[in-house]
């Protein structure tokens, strides 16, 4: 692949879409001349350069000769489209089978960025009429079913040549064909990308709610994948059956494998556009969303319907329809809901959603263990409380009951956030990983004083009031919100913007100066030290994510001092500048720490001293690139950049592994910074890693 490298190593164009056999036998076809790559063109059968784009065009036009079976006579490359007096060539058309002169898909390459291609296809389709539209550039793809001249719809993938636009929409289509056709590894898209596509199609537009209707659309197809858990078991004995665990790395033989699976006695899945009228399709979504309140309360209120109107929600559930959300890894669901999120108020706090990696370090390195009790006291998504849940209860999201005694533990991990709609989303992922009961609450945490105001509230109570039963069950005073007996405590704090009411600023040590006079601000992240640190028992462990000025600054030397006098500090991670890319370039580090304790009647031990060594780390992959997307490990060379053109590595779960340096993705990657705590932990005795 040594030319093709060279061709589109500085382009924005990709191949890693396309089957290796095709790039190997472009590969092969390739001469050069005067340092000038030339092939003979699949279409045109004439010598021609090849350049990053046509490397493209080629690629997909030998997959329409080879894979799709469309002959070379209904497929022309430059395809004059007239507007009035002007004339644009559109790249690929393949022609109607019965009318050889009437376009029926039309194929647009030329434009790197997806909305320039969809812009310029949408014109194509319309003045065309042709039906189906693809835009690619090697790396992505998208599919359309021009619906009219207002929307597109996306479709599962084109037709071939004996198939029709019919039998794509009406196709059965069941949980083994979801993870066949899933768009994030098959399209080289993210929930995030597709959820902006739906924005520039209808929502923007649509005058509703946008976080409210997506959210109502991705609790119903989580509902929807939920139901079809039987056949996720089937799948998982298949590959058992059939597969090295090696193996399931290769999406490609995944996919392989699972095609000649019989699944006629699969539930066909609902959450799908299958050509019915928009009215129906919209009854069968409202239907499934009743069902998914029922089964998940506490979320949205019974009465709560689908805003979107019928032909909106079309064009929504056709793009969401081929996604797998229902995945043990729920970077897919964050990445969206932290984009929805983040376009109201969260943003401006200073709050973002803690990457996986970086939770999965956190958990690995503080070991949760079955019968501890966790909470996250500025819960987000609930990353870190989903994740103890998978450490404690020892498997994933398996789409399967867990038991009594799993159930138990389950619900000695709580959540706590001031951001309504977060703890909404916070609340459907704990209810999933925790089996229907869910410990996440709706507070203001730093103003505890007034938490019996809010309480008092019948209906807060209706929804809340069994998690907050357990809650108080660990209050250390039980006149008092201030103290509690956790055993751990994970959390990312907002870190932007100052708490100024001096009736909040009063109740924390840390809110008074030098002089003991009160401050008239503080820093929302350094009051949320001294909560946190106010929720752990003695002995009790912490990972606190925080800016790394309050590590260097001279001016936070007090804070470091009270950390100290409360607690050992066992370890410093500096975490990479991209990794809360795009939302914020600010530097993170974050703080390990153990409350110090001589009594091994009131918790694990960790006596006072003053001489001890400390964990220092500094992460040198972040997961992610200068613009803040996730890189991925790709197949092979083990290269993340797309213009290598290898296929994604998948684990055994069938998710992408990011490329980082914090552990090693249970053996998938290096052992990084996780992997080398443990050792070290391990060689001091800390009580949590004898």
């Amino acid at each position: 692949m040594k030319n093709i490298l060279n061709i589109i190593k500085d382009s924005n164009y990709s191949f890693s879409l396309f089957n290796q056999s095709l790039v190997n036998e472009l590969e092969q076809n390739i001469t050069i001349r005067d340092g000038k790559p030339y092939v003979v063109c699949a279409i045109r059968d004439k010598e021609i350069i090849l350049k990053p784009e046509e490397v493209v065009r080629q690629l997909y036009a030998m997959k329409l000769l080879k894979e799709y079976g469309y002959p070379k006579q209904r497929i022309k490359f430059e395809h004059s489209i007239h507007f009035g007096r002007e004339v644009k060539s559109a790249d690929i058309v393949i022609f109607d089978k019965d009318r050889p002169m009437v376009e029926y898909i039309i194929v647009e390459i030329k434009k790197p960025k997806l909305q320039d291609g969809k812009n310029q296809l949408r014109s194509y389709t319309n003045a065309t009429g042709a039906p189906i539209a693809v835009w690619t550039n090697g790396g992505q793809i998208s599919h359309y079913n021009r619906k009219d001249p207002n929307y597109f719809e996306d479709i599962t993938d084109i037709p071939k040549v004996e198939q029709t636009l019919e039998d794509i929409l009406k196709e059965r289509f069941t949980l083994k064909d979801l993870i066949i056709k899933d768009k994030i590894p098959n399209e080289g898209k993210s929930l995030k990308t597709i959820i902006q596509e739906m924005e520039d199609e209808v929502l923007a537009n649509a005058g509703v709610d946008v976080f409210e209707e997506v959210f109502k659309l991705i609790f119903t197809k989580l509902y929807d994948e939920l139901q079809s858990k039987k056949d996720k078991m089937r799948i998982e004995i298949w590959f058992e059956d059939t597969f090295h665990e090696e193996d399931r790395s290769n999406y490609e033989l995944v996919k392989g494998s699972l095609s000649s699976m019989d699944d006629s006695s699969f539930r066909i899945l609902e959450f799908r556009n299958t050509g019915q009228s928009e009215g129906e399709l919209k009854k069968k979504i409202q239907k499934l969303f009743d069902e998914a309140k029922s089964k998940w309360p506490g979320v949205f209120d019974e009465v709560s319907q689908i805003g979107l109107s019928p032909s909106h929600l079309s064009v929504s559930v056709s793009s969401l329809q081929d996604i797998k959300l229902f995945n043990s890894n729920l970077q897919i669901v964050d990445e969206a809901f932290e984009y929805l999120i983040s376009k109201s108020a969260k943003g401006e706090k200073g709050q973002y959603f803690t990457p996986r990696h970086v939770i999965d370090m956190c958990v690995k390195m503080l070991n949760p263990k079955a019968g501890e009790y966790m909470i996250d006291t500025a819960a987000g998504s609930c990353g870190f409380t989903v994740h103890t849940i998978f450490q404690i209860t020892g498997h994933l999201f398996q789409n399967m009951n867990i038991s009594e005694e799993e159930k138990e533990n389950v619900l000695k991990v709580f959540g706590i956030d001031f951001d309504e709609k977060v703890v909404r989303v916070a609340r459907t992922l704990n209810l999933i990983a925790g089996d229907g009961n869910t410990n996440v609450l709706h507070l203001n945490n730093l103003d505890y004083d007034r938490w019996n105001e809010t309480i008092q509230n019948r209906d807060w109570l209706a929804v809340y009031g069994a998690g907050l039963k357990r809650l108080e069950a660990l209050q250390k005073n039980k006149s008092s919100y201030k103290e509690f007996n956790f055993d751990i405590l994970m959390a990312n704090p907002p870190f932007a913007g100052d708490i100024k009411e001096s009736r909040i600023i009063h109740k924390y040590d840390l809110g008074y100066n030098d002089k003991n006079k009160p401050k008239s601000k503080v820093g929302r992240d350094i009051l949320f030290i001294e909560r946190n640190l106010n929720f752990l028992k003695p002995g009790g462990r912490m990972a606190i994510v925080l800016p790394q000025g309050r590590f260097n600054n001279t001016s936070d030397k007090n804070i470091r001092e009270y950390i100290a006098e409360k607690g050992r500090i066992l370890a410093v991670v500096g975490l990479n500048v991209n990794t809360f890319k795009p939302h914020t370039g600010t530097k993170t580090s974050v703080l390990f720490v153990q409350k110090w304790n001589e009594d091994p009647k009131l918790g694990p031990l960790c006596p006072k001293t003053k001489d001890y060594p400390i964990f220092f780390a500094v992460s040198e992959k972040s997961g992610k690139d200068n613009s803040g997307e996730y890189v991925f490990v790709k197949n092979g060379n083990g290269s993340t950049s797309l213009t290598t053109g290898g296929q994604p590595k998948l684990d055994k779960n069938g998710h992408l592994i990011i490329n980082h340096d914090l552990h090693n993705h249970n053996g998938e990657l290096p052992d990084g910074v996780a992997e080398k705590f443990i050792e070290w932990a391990k060689g001091e005795k800390l009580s949590f890693w004898k």
